[in-house]
C-alpha cells in the first residue's frame, strides 16, 4: 500500500504532469511536493541570490513561491490536500535524500529548460536509480 508519496516539482510541464498523475494514482496517499532550489555557487543567477540572504528559508520558500502555488491549485482541482517542502542544492542529490520515509516517488521526465530537454532527464535518470523508494517517471 502507498501511504506516503513524494512528488518532485520544479517549473515544468512535465513536474505538473507527474503530480496529476501522483493526484490520480493515489488518491488516499498523503503526497508531499518537493521543489529544489538552486545551490550556492560562484556562478550568479538564483543560487547566488538566494546565498546572501540574510534568511536563507526565507529565500528559499520565496524562490519557490510559484511552483508551490501550481501544486496546489492542481491539488485543488483534485479536491486533494497536499503538503509542500523546499529544499537546496543540486536537485537529484536533494530528492533522493527528501525520499527517505517514503512510500513512492513520481518525478517528471525532464524539466523545461532547453538544458534539462538535452540532457534527457539528467535528474530524473539519477533519482531513479538511487531513490530509497520505487520511482516512477512521468512523460
Amino acid at each position: 500500500m502507498t501511504d506516503q508519496v513524494l512528488v518532485a516539482m520544479d517549473d515544468s510541464e512535465m513536474a505538473e504532469r507527474a503530480l496529476e498523475y501522483a493526484l490520480d494514482t493515489y488518491p488516499d496517499a498523503d503526497i508531499t511536493v518537493f521543489h529544489v532550489v538552486g545551490e550556492p555557487s560562484p556562478w550568479m543567477g538564483k543560487a547566488m541570490s538566494i546565498a546572501i540572504e540574510d534568511d536563507l528559508e526565507a529565500a528559499k520558500r520565496s524562490h519557490a513561491e510559484a511552483v508551490l502555488e501550481k501544486a496546489h491549485t492542481i491539488a485543488n482541482e483534485y479536491d486533494h490536500e497536499i503538503d509542500t517542502d523546499v529544499g537546496m542544492g543540486s536537485p537529484a542529490k536533494a530528492i533522493v535524500s527528501r525520499a527517505e520515509g517514503f512510500d513512492h516517488v513520481v518525478i517528471g521526465s525532464h524539466g523545461g529548460s532547453l538544458v534539462d530537454r538535452l540532457l534527457v532527464g539528467n535528474v530524473a535518470e539519477t533519482v531513479f536509480r538511487r531513490a530509497p523508494a520505487p520511482v516512477t517517471v512521468v512523460r
